[in-house]
């Protein structure tokens, strides 16, 4: 690639992310004539790739591998053909990061949302009551990516007195450590540019329930709608599909933003590292157990328990804390023969100390 071709590749795709480092990621792909570009939206076996050529849509059956987890996604910046019809996606650039749930069905498999993300903007809805279970699954989500979480109080308008907004951002920080929690309203605009500053830099990505006001949002950031809005159930606060495709929009302040259907499954898939760092106080007290193998429910010395006795840890984090591990390996499991049977010995452990207490609670047996 001539250094004047370079350079029109660099002004087109900025603003969609390209650095020196995917222009170096790319050299390979440059003396078969492709073209660099970034995937926009999927759908039905092709996608939309920007490139210093315009929007193209191409075909992505030559990167189609069994793996669910290598699909183009959007986010993914790939290597398209400059001609042909039908046109076609000829290798997808290495990832950063992926954000990855478990599926819905019963088979061990991941799910791909996005691609090549920094942010993960987690929305949450002030129009219902918080959910923190949900939150804290999210954000196990997000930490696993490799991106930074945010979590967005949206419809901050509808909790006008000021002393509970700010009771229920401090609730909300208690459940992500490390996390910035940023209450916004479309509405009158509160908070819509803290949330620009942090999405100007790099791609995030937005997710959260329906009715969440995520494709709202969008628009606000994007200074126009281009996200369908449909109205909200006051009931619930859900809201239907708006979104059905993931997209990737240029923010006019800098950035990228790819907004996500409504998710209302969200499984972890191979997340315990993102589960340590959401519950990161819980992994902190577990170093002072006096078992380096406690589990945290009966042992004798346990620094986590006794937090919650002197009401140092809330009980309903630990509960959450447990509920995620428990689904995290299980996921983990369903593909790891070894884990599996770690966990059935672990069972009989488990139910072996449980009979020896109850024995040693009835006493000896008597005989007639």
């Amino acid at each position: 690639m001539s250094s004047s071709s370079a350079s029109s590749v660099s002004t087109a795709l900025a603003p969609y992310g390209w650095d020196e480092a995917w222009a170096e990621a790319f050299t390979p792909y440059e003396t078969e004539g492709l073209l660099p570009g970034r995937v926009v939206r999927v759908d039905r076996g092709q996608c939309d790739v920007v490139t210093a050529d315009g929007l193209l849509r191409a075909d992505t059956a030559f990167v189609t591998p069994h793996d669910p987890l290598r699909v183009v996604c959007t986010g993914d910046w790939v290597a398209v053909e400059p001609g042909g019809n039908p046109r076609y996606v000829r290798t997808c650039l290495p990832r950063r990061t992926a954000f990855v749930r478990s599926t819905s069905s019963q088979r061990s498999e991941g799910q791909i949302l996005a691609a090549n993300v920094d942010h993960a903007v987690i929305a949450v809805s002030l129009a219902v009551e918080l959910d923190l279970g949900r939150i804290e699954r999210f954000l196990a989500l997000a930490w696993e990516s490799g991106a930074q979480p945010v979590v967005v109080l949206t419809k901050a308008d509808l909790v006008p007195d000021a002393v509970t907004l700010s009771y229920l951002v401090q609730d909300v920080e208690t459940s992500a450590p490390g996390v910035a929690v940023v209450p916004v309203s479309s509405v009158d605009g509160a908070g819509l540019d803290v949330l620009a500053a942090i999405v100007g830099g790099g791609t995030s990505v937005l997710l959260g329930q329906s009715g969440a006001g995520k494709s709202t949002l969008a628009n606000a950031l994007l200074g126009e709608d281009v996200m369908t809005v449909q109205a909200t159930r006051d009931v619930d606060g859900k809201g239907r599909h708006t979104t059905t495709t993931r997209n990737l929009l240029a923010l006019p302040g800098g950035g990228v933003l790819i907004d996500t259907p409504g998710l209302r499954g969200v499984g972890l898939w191979d997340a315990g590292t993102g589960v340590g760092q959401v519950f990161s106080e819980i992994e902190e007290l577990a170093g002072r157990c006096r078992f380096h193998d406690c589990a945290h429910e009966a042992e004798p010395g346990c620094a986590v328990l006794a937090a919650v006795e002197t009401g140092e840890l809330p009980e309903r984090r630990l509960q959450s804390y447990r509920k995620l591990l428990r689904e995290n390996q299980r996921i983990v499991a369903k593909t790891d023969a070894r884990l599996r049977a770690e966990i059935r010995k672990d069972w009989k452990r488990k139910g072996a100390i449980g009979k020896a207490a109850m024995e040693a609670k009835r006493g000896p047996h008597r005989r007639s």
